[in-house]
């Protein structure tokens, strides 16, 4: 038995012709469909880019315990219990977060990985000249803070600083353009090479049997550096802005967030191509009789939907956590389906371990899908999502509730052996506030961990009201008008605080989203 996971970061549902929409040119993901099945309630759990990987190895909600980082040692993670069991295991990626101190030790999981390089702000050409830049670039929403950037006026007359996560101090858009200068042709750009370093790897071990291949590439994530002749797929004038990368911020221009929908578009396409490739692959070799297909995401990403571009900082509407999904399983023959039961991203290591014969652990939460193929078979009454000190929220596929927390946003803690955020260890400042460690958790294997209090350290500068809203998704599937009906609100309190329990959640998160642990509202 094989499997091969083909896994986007930021690929948009609803920009896929299988989930309706009419005019991006994705024709492989047409043709997926047909040999899939292609499931309609597929929502995120942990958010966003390392939170959601921790999920794909240990089958388990994390954000509610603490925010981005690595493996922690008492972990369990499905690519290496595959390789500990004599299943190889591959990873080819560009998702450079993998080979920062937040995502460090994530790759070492799998028996071999390749990489490559150049993806976003990836601090990889060193190259101290000023690159040759598109004028004026990021005009819209960037501006004078990019042009600071570049002149390093920020760090000579120490003004400018760059705003946390995204003018960085490891170079950010600066480096950006040093690497796209390097990337001459399109073949020298991070998706194609980590493609074909995946149709190497099948092409090596086609005639082998029992391993797993993971192809991961950052795309369709912004920034949106996408050849012409895709582009050319599309009738815009893709000049009109020397912008391809949405801010994280409220929207401020509804033109330029039709200007990200066609460069987004443009970047689907791509994906597509080389996901085309991967299917022609499977056809020259006739893989489908006794290989396993998952392609999936992480998570969607705001084009000016809800008047919000990005992520992370806005509440996780549907166009954020509501993602794609397909799955050919040859143990079951089935294809050109659908299945309406609600599922999640910690479904999937669950449903490779069976796949392979493997024992589950019993702190995976997620269940495998297979019965789900079978006969669409519920496994789950309610699904969570969020992200560390944001929105708890839950939804049953009908309603999707967003919890909001207190005014202070307390308590807070991280809990970990490893005091990683993004790029960096926790700052000094943080680790002086540690006082005590907690007792173990259901999940830690009698370890006690260290209780670090939040500080936002690494998150995202702005902030938004952790306002509760309610959505009814059949009469409101666009979460346009929030509702206020006490018993379903009830209902979903429920199905919150049980799947919060479920995930031995800390007993501070249910004072800071003003609930108590026995369904009732407090103060």
């Amino acid at each position: 038995m094989k499997a091969i996971m083909v896994m986007f970061d930021s690929l948009n549902r609803h920009m896929l012709p299988t989930y309706g929409c009419d005019w991006v040119h994705a024709p492989n993901f047409e043709r997926l469909s047909k040999k899939t099945v292609v499931f309609n309630n597929s929502y995120a759990g942990s958010m966003a880019c390392m939170p959601a990987r921790r999920e794909l190895h240990t089958g388990r909600y994390n954000f509610l315990h603490r925010s981005w980082g690595p493996i922690e040692p008492f972990d369990d993670s499905m690519p290496e219990i595959l390789k500990n069991n004599c299943i190889h295991t591959h990873l080819v990626s560009d998702h450079y977060h993998y080979w920062e101190e937040g995502g460090c030790n994530y790759h070492t999981r799998y028996n071999t990985w390749q990489i490559s390089r150049g993806q976003e702000g990836d601090p990889w050409i060193g190259d101290s000249n000023i690159p040759d830049i598109p004028h004026p670039n990021y005009s819209q929403s960037r501006g004078k803070i990019y042009q600071d950037w570049t002149n390093c006026k920020h760090i000579r007359e120490n003004k400018g600083k760059p705003k946390p996560g995204y003018y960085r101090p490891d170079g950010g858009i600066h480096q950006d353009w040093i690497n796209r200068a390097n990337m001459k042709e399109e073949k020298d750009m991070p998706q194609p090479k980590t493609f074909a370093m995946g149709l190497d790897f099948m092409e090596r071990n086609k005639k082998h049997d029992n391993w797993f291949l993971q192809i991961e590439t950052f795309d369709p994530h912004e920034p949106y550096c996408v050849p012409q002749r895709f582009k050319d797929l599309y009738d815009y004038d893709f000049d009109k802005y020397n912008d391809d990368w949405p801010p994280y911020s409220k929207e401020n221009d509804k033109e330029l967030s039709v200007h990200y929908k066609y460069l987004n578009a443009a970047l689907i396409s791509m994906c597509d191509y080389y996901l085309g490739i991967i299917l022609d692959k499977m056809d020259e070799h006739d893989m489908w009789k006794d290989t396993m297909l998952i392609v999936n995401t992480d998570h969607g990403f705001m084009l000016g939907e809800h008047d919000w571009w990005a992520k992370n900082i806005m509440p996780f509407y549907n166009e954020i956590v509501h993602m794609p999904l397909f799955i050919w399983d040859p143990r079951t023959g089935i294809n050109r389906e659908q299945r309406d039961s609600l599922v999640q991203t910690i479904d999937l290591p669950a449903t490779i371990l069976d796949f392979f014969g493997q024992e589950i652990p019993k702190d995976m939460q997620g269940i495998p899908l297979k019965d789900t193929i079978i006969h669409d078979t519920p496994i789950r009454e309610a699904a969570l999502f969020g992200i560390h000190g944001r929105h708890v929220n839950v939804t049953d596929g009908k309603y999707v509730y967003m919890r909001g927390t207190n005014r202070k946003n307390e308590p807070l803690f991280n809990y970990t052996h490893m005091p990683t955020n993004m790029r960096h260890t926790f700052p000094v400042e943080d680790m002086q506030r540690l006082t005590e460690l907690a007792e173990p958790f259901t999940f830690t294997k009698g370890c006690k961990s260290m209780k670090i209090p939040n500080s936002n350290s690494s998150g995202h500068g702005e902030k938004v009201e952790f306002q509760t809203l309610l959505f009814d998704l059949q009469t409101d599937p666009n979460q346009e008008h929030p509702i206020s009906d006490p018993e379903i609100e009830q209902m979903m309190i429920n199905h919150l605080i049980r799947e919060m329990k479920k995930n031995d959640a800390p007993v501070e998160q249910y004072e800071r989203l003003g609930l108590n642990m026995d369904g009732s509202v407090g103060a």
